[in-house]
């Protein structure tokens, strides 16, 4: 065996798992969609593409709709809740897969609550800085919410317009 298929092998067997939530409203005809920009100084002057459905890791034996729902909490202060409906799973650049439902629901994006992380800032300068984990979010129309979005998240927001509008 060559010595990088070992490390590819387990790189593949270490794969994250998050779950997310796409929240969803009607503005008279309008969809628009909930999104959450992330924060920290890598994310700070990013905006196409670097917009994601709140979402986060979640723990073995850890069901992934309630740890979604819980991720949304955290993230925004907003408890989720109705009919779920479960959208397919995708995996993001990294391996990284993500399960994740969309449910109705309303909430004013400019009084999100957001948990905060801790990370050293700037590199290598041994000073510990407290971020957001979402710096902001916002409701987008669907063609606009398709291009601030992860790119691998897309298919959240095309599969949604299809299930509901059948």
């Amino acid at each position: 065996m060559l010595p990088g298929t070992r490390i590819a092998i387990l790189t593949l067997g270490m794969a994250k798992q998050s779950a997310g939530i796409l929240l969803y409203r009607r503005k008279g005809k309008q969809l628009e969609v909930f999104l959450a920009h992330p924060g920290g100084p890598f994310w700070a002057k990013k905006d196409a593409g670097s917009w994601s459905v709140p979402k986060g890791e979640y723990l073995e034996g850890e069901e992934p709709l309630q740890a979604a729902i819980r991720e949304f909490e955290e993230e925004t202060g907003y408890r989720p809740s109705g009919d779920f409906i479960q959208l397919s799973t995708i995996r993001q650049k990294g391996h990284k897969t993500v399960h994740c439902w969309a449910v109705n629901g309303d909430l004013d994006a400019d009084n999100i609550v957001s948990n905060q992380f801790e990370m050293e800032w700037p590199p290598r300068s041994g000073k510990m800085k407290t971020f957001p984990e979402i710096d902001r979010a916002a409701w987008f129309s669907v063609s606009i919410a398709r291009e601030k979005i992860n790119e691998r998240q897309v298919s959240f927001i095309d599969e949604l317009v299809k299930r509901i509008d059948e």
